[in-house]
């Protein structure tokens, strides 16, 4: 089964979306903020396949950019294998998404796992984002995104 029957919320996320990341401690205190460009795409000749870039912009002129592919298994879930992260992905209603994931460079030792919760506005122009950084169970940072489609 392919992502657009199987996964159709993810579905509605292909595109260009460009948004903001925001960083804070566990106290809340800002630690960065940068701005987001993403592509979320479904390529066609692979109806099973996902591919996310993300590329970020730091206000002193850095960048990053990443690719994030992903396999649809057929039964409501996509999988993450990458350099970067491993992780999964499933819907939790008609605009909420669930995503566990964890760095593969994290230390073992500090049992880091991250936990997003992503919503996409009923007329499919907005997403919020929210990561929760956990380690040792204890969450030590969260990153929250808000994104516009464009384009």
């Amino acid at each position: 089964m392919a992502i657009r029957e199987g996964l159709p919320l993810l579905a509605k996320h292909e595109g260009e979306w460009e948004g903001v990341y925001t960083h804070v401690d566990a106290t809340g205190k800002i630690i960065d903020r940068h701005a987001s460009h993403l592509s979320c795409l479904l390529p066609p000749e692979d109806p099973d396949r996902y591919l996310q870039i993300n590329r970020y912009r730091w206000e002193d002129g850095r960048s990053e950019e990443y690719s994030f592919p992903g396999v649809y298994d057929g039964h409501g879930r996509l999988y993450f294998d990458t350099e970067r992260i491993k992780g999964v992905t499933w819907a939790l209603d008609e605009n909420a998404m669930f995503l566990t994931w964890r760095f593969k460079a994290a230390d073992p030792s500090i049992d880091q796992r991250l936990f997003e919760m992503i919503v996409l506005s009923d007329d499919g122009t907005r997403r919020s984002r929210t990561w929760q950084w956990l380690e040792h169970g204890a969450c030590v940072r969260r990153t929250l995104i808000q994104e516009e489609r464009v384009g």
